[in-house]
């Protein structure tokens, strides 16, 4: 599976093998993020996760920019 951040998909909703797979990070960092309250923002829509692809840029951003 190939993801691609372009302008006109910023809110697209990724799965969290999805974002995994974007961040190149295992799911149970994920979620091990999302119970300590880091990592990329993150929904709970129904009984599944979801990641806007915006937020999992952002997050990225963020970190080089604490480096």
């Amino acid at each position: 599976m190939t993801i691609q951040s372009q302008p006109t998909d910023q809110h697209q909703l990724l799965t969290k093998p999805e974002a995994a797979e974007y961040l190149r990070t295992p799911e149970s960092t994920l979620n091990y993020w999302r119970h300590m309250g880091k990592g990329p923002k993150s929904a709970r829509i129904g009984s599944r996760i979801f990641y806007r692809l915006a937020d999992l840029d952002q997050f990225i951003n963020d970190q080089f920019d604490q480096a």
